[in-house]
């Protein structure tokens, strides 16, 4: 079992399992999907949603399953 470490992430201090620190692109479906564009108007409407709520409560969410996922 892989140890629980604490680090300083956008200025809070959170929790994360050692072996997955920094790998959320990896896991998280948005990254693959065509709808997903950062920092424009036009981004996913749920990718926002789930931004807005990983940068309220200092969290990261990846994403594994996507009703409107497009891409391949």
């Amino acid at each position: 079992m892989s140890k629980i470490i604490w680090y300083e992430h956008h200025g809070a201090l959170v929790a994360v399992d050692e072996e997955l620190k920094g790998k959320h692109r990896e896991h998280c479906l948005c990254y693959r999907c065509d709808l997903f564009k950062p920092n424009q108007v036009d981004n996913c409407d749920l990718a926002e949603q789930n931004f807005r709520a990983c940068k309220i409560n200092n969290m990261t969410m990846p994403v594994y399953e996507c009703r409107i996922f497009k891409g391949g």
